[in-house]
């Protein structure tokens, strides 16, 4: 992994169509691909790491011509990857947002958002959501194996609840055949931990990702391939069945444990 320092013209991104999942209006990535390599994600394609190192710069002026609204980051790349730790360019991204006096949602599977909860806690209608894919070794090793360990994201979701920020757990993306054993157990976890909310959405697997995917389950739980090559058949999402299945099952356990579904 290397980085690589470019300058940009522009970062915020104007979402067109509603944003149902997150519920934002502008989207902002200081950071070009992503250190945590998670195996489902495109993201992880290119080992350079490019930091958009005037991205403050360009935001604070491009910032002056929201009016209102909410702005996502991590949209595409994590916002607290490794590279945060040296450049801060979210943090500074952060405080920009507080002093325009809008509000952020921050996606991320880091608890270096931890360091930042002293700005965080300043924005108005604020939101964290902490993202995981299973608790099991066998199976986040495989898919997510540069990531904190999910232990530790629960323990972060409960500390950024305990100073009074809105947190949530996002299950994304949903793994077929390997989440559906942990989900209720997943969900009952993040009610211990303090999640004010779920949010979730099934895998998806566009162009050449779902080739590389289903090499990743060749050589590690080849046990399944056959089961996801029958689900997914020539398109990029499951068949609505499952889908709809699984939105079901989690929609009850979201009732029964008394966590909100979505906001």
């Amino acid at each position: 992994m290397q980085y690589k320092q470019i300058r940009v013209d522009t970062v915020i991104n104007k979402i067109t169509k509603k944003d149902k999942l997150f519920n934002g209006d502008y989207t902002v990535d200081s950071y070009q691909n992503c250190e945590y390599g998670c195996r489902y994600c495109d993201s992880s394609f290119d080992k350079t790491i490019y930091i958009k190192n005037n991205a403050p710069e360009v935001f604070k002026k491009e910032i002056k011509q929201i009016q209102n609204g909410t702005i996502i980051i991590g949209s595409v790349h994590d916002p607290y990857q490794k590279a945060e730790e040296k450049y801060k360019l979210t943090r500074q991204i952060i405080k920009i947002i507080k002093e325009n006096g809008l509000s952020c949602h921050i996606l991320t599977k880091s608890n270096l958002v931890l360091r930042d909860m002293d700005l965080i806690s300043q924005i108005k209608e604020s939101r964290v959501t902490v993202s995981i894919t299973s608790q099991k070794p066998e199976i986040y090793q495989v898919f997510e194996k540069n990531v904190p360990k999910p232990d530790v994201r629960f323990k972060t979701i409960e500390t950024l609840a305990n100073h009074g920020i809105n947190t949530g757990l996002a299950l994304i993306p949903v793994l077929p055949y390997l989440v559906e054993p942990e989900l209720e157990e997943i969900i009952k976890k993040a009610k211990q931990y303090k999640a004010g909310y779920l949010l979730y959405k099934h895998l998806e697997l566009k162009g050449d990702q779902k080739q590389i995917f289903f090499n990743v389950l060749q050589k590690n739980l080849p046990n399944i391939l056959n089961l996801y090559r029958k689900l997914y058949g020539e398109n990029f999402s499951p068949d609505e069945k499952y889908i709809s299945n699984i939105n079901k099952k989690i929609f009850e356990l979201c009732e029964i444990n008394e966590l909100k579904n979505k906001y």
